[in-house]
């Protein structure tokens, strides 16, 4: 199996998911959305930004590796009547199924950027998209001391190394990294523009509880206990996710968590 497909198919994100609703929202309301524009969600997961973007009028193609997740965000959009949002399990590296300039919005927030191959990301993105269209990506920035690149980073030290010719996904959060593979389709480099924003995860939980749903349900940290288990360091790596978790928890709810993670926000017109 592909490996990557493997990942995102292991746990369950809809576990994580719910817990950026409310983020996934809010930046969708910042993007313009407006009655009948043609939106390709990549890496849509179950729908944290699709669903939203259809609620507003968009007619919404929904694209992700795991079938599992492409399965609960059909079931989201059919709960909700949304009839304009369709789910479907694809490649972010070879989107043949989808026809060139056919999205006046390409929007992959924390999706694409976990694909293999990202120069083949990135000129699959701009194929799609409609000259003069849009492309608007969410990517968690290497060393960033918030939430999501510490769980990546704290996981990855307990993992096997990569093997040769893995690309980093974080790479995605580096400006010039990411305007090197958009320029490399065509993209002119003044068409490319880049901000900082935050993404909040709530959850009606404590943070040690938070760890556990992690734990359970996120790919890359259930790679990283299960490797963890075997070198006799689960209990040390369960040890310094809670304090990761504990120690940005902001939330003013006892028995709740509430951390704040910035990214890259990217954006691009073709």
């Amino acid at each position: 199996m592909n490996p990557n497909k493997a990942l995102w198919e292991k746990g369950d994100f809809t576990q994580i998911a719910a817990t950026m609703r409310e983020s996934g929202e809010e930046l969708v309301g910042k993007l313009g959305i407006t009655q009948g524009l043609r939106v390709l969600d990549l890496g849509c997961g179950d729908g944290t930004t699709a669903i939203p973007e259809a609620r507003l009028g968009a007619d919404v193609t929904g694209v992700d590796i795991a079938a599992n997740l492409v399965e609960a965000g059909n079931a989201r959009a059919k709960t909700e009547g949304l009839t304009k949002c369709k789910f479907y399990e694809g490649d972010a590296t070879d989107l043949h199924e989808l026809k060139d300039s056919s999205f006046d919005l390409v929007v992959s927030i924390f999706g694409a950027m976990f694909a293999p191959k990202p120069f083949d990301v990135a000129k699959e993105i701009v194929r799609v998209t409609r000259p003069g269209g849009k492309i608007i990506m969410g990517n968690w920035i290497p060393g960033d001391p918030t939430l999501v690149a510490q769980i990546l980073k704290i996981s990855s030290a307990y993992v096997p190394p990569p093997p040769e010719g893995f690309v980093s996904p974080m790479l995605w959060g580096i400006e010039e990294n990411v305007a090197e593979r958009f320029t490399a389709t065509g993209v002119r480099k003044e068409n490319i523009s880049f901000a900082r924003e935050t993404f909040t995860f709530k959850a009606p939980y404590k943070p040690a509880e938070f760890v556990q749903v992690f734990k359970n349900y996120y790919g890359p940290t259930m790679n990283a206990f299960e490797a963890a288990e075997k070198n006799n360091k689960s209990q040390e790596l369960q040890q310094e996710l809670e304090r990761l978790f504990k120690s940005q928890n902001t939330s003013d709810t006892d028995g709740a968590t509430c951390i704040k993670a910035t990214f890259l926000k990217v954006m691009v017109i073709k």
